[in-house]
């Protein structure tokens, strides 16, 4: 589960192993830029699926979106709902990054109609959910990791939005999908950085890309990757100082 300050994870008692969760790759990546610091508690045995859904409670953006698990009421008259078993994958819309994205999409959602998506990063689906939902006319998500990709095609089939198609990888399988009018990355600030270039040749011209997944104060550095593929930033929000940034090809 995740928070604005970190995540918790669990694993049985037998298969946990200090000093390899120490050396993970991602934790070493992510120390280069934050404070990693981690804390270890031992629980009792429970009923985890009972605890799982006592925890995961669905969210309202705008008044327009609700994001629910299966095992929520609906809201009657919502305008927009999504169905999210989240599993291991990130993307439950609890997080402001994924809100923020979110309400990017029903604010923009006569300009996705129609229109080719993109969504890299796309974690369990919401954001490329919500573009099929307001009209895109394909929609094409993209991640690195493996229980993502999987938990997004559930995911897909939950909210009957099939025309969604999903692929397993990073940057270098966008070429395969031709060019889009729109591209939604909501990623983290490195991999953002390294990957813009790469999103920028698969737009048309005009096209937008809306970013997320970084501080406030890495706006900048966001910009001047952007000015260096052509891409012009336009405008950005914020929320508890996560940013979420417009940017259009020129």
């Amino acid at each position: 589960s995740y928070t604005d300050d970190g995540f918790t994870a669990y694993t049985d008692k037998a298969s946990y192993n200090a000093e390899a969760i120490q050396n993970l790759e991602i934790l070493q990546y992510f120390s280069e830029i934050y404070s990693i610091k981690t804390t270890v508690q031992e629980i009792e045995d429970q009923d985890w699926n009972k605890v799982w859904e006592e925890n995961f409670t669905p969210i309202v953006v705008d008044n327009r979106i609700q994001v629910r698990a299966g095992f929520h009421e609906p809201i009657p008259g919502i305008e927009y709902e999504i169905i999210i078993e989240p599993k291991m994958s990130f993307g439950t819309g609890h997080h402001a990054t994924t809100a923020l994205m979110l309400r990017t999409i029903l604010e923009q959602a006569s300009n996705i109609k129609g229109k080719r998506v993109l969504d890299m990063g796309c974690g369990t689906g919401i954001l490329s959910i919500m573009a099929s939902k307001v009209g895109a006319c394909e929609v094409t998500g993209i991640d690195i990791d493996e229980w993502a990709y999987n938990n997004a095609l559930e995911n897909i089939r939950l909210n009957n939005t099939n025309d969604i198609q999903v692929a397993l990888g990073g940057a270098e399988q966008i070429p395969a999908f031709g060019t889009f009018d729109i591209v939604f990355a909501n990623i983290n600030r490195n991999i953002l950085l390294n990957d813009i270039r790469h999103y920028s040749e698969c737009m048309k011209p005009g096209a937008f890309l809306y970013m997320s997944g970084f501080y406030v104060q890495d706006i900048p550095a966001i910009e001047e990757e952007c000015k260096h593929n052509g891409l012009a930033l336009l405008s950005h929000t914020e929320k508890n100082n996560w940013a979420a940034v417009k940017v259009q090809k020129q």
